[in-house]
């Protein structure tokens, strides 16, 4: 009997198999650029995976923990791509990220910057929060 993988939707809401998607990079595979890099690290906040959230974070802007598992739970619902503005090494990614907390409906709009470390490949910065 063959073992057949099953197809479970990824997070980042690309309409792709999470194994085919963020799966292999959460798995260890480097993101292509900046976009699918915050695509993954969306389903890994989905999937609770700090160790990776950590690693794809820039070291001169990286927290010493993000305590996801000490925070009040959050229900990711869903993620909508507004641009991806790639300049050689560097990087911005917009986005909306729609989640509930306590039954509240919330979301995070934010514009990302990601460089490219030639050991590390794309890692996150930072980004500003957009508020109102």
């Amino acid at each position: 009997m063959s073992k057949r993988k099953l197809a479970t939707a990824c997070p980042c809401g690309s309409g792709v198999d999470y194994d085919d998607c963020c799966g292999r990079y959460h798995a260890g595979r480097a993101a292509p650029d900046a976009e699918a890099l915050m695509r993954s690290r969306y389903s890994a906040y989905v999937l609770g995976l700090e160790p990776y959230l950590l690693s794809t974070w820039a070291p001169e802007t990286r927290p010493a923990s993000l305590g996801l598992a000490d925070e009040a739970p959050v229900k990711w619902l869903r993620l909508a791509v507004a641009g991806h503005w790639p300049a050689g090494d560097t990087a911005e990614v917009a986005f909306t990220a729609y989640y509930k907390v306590g039954g509240r409906a919330e979301r995070l709009t934010e514009r990302s910057r990601f460089r490219r470390d030639p050991q590390s490949g794309w890692l996150y910065v930072d980004g500003a929060v957009e508020t109102g």
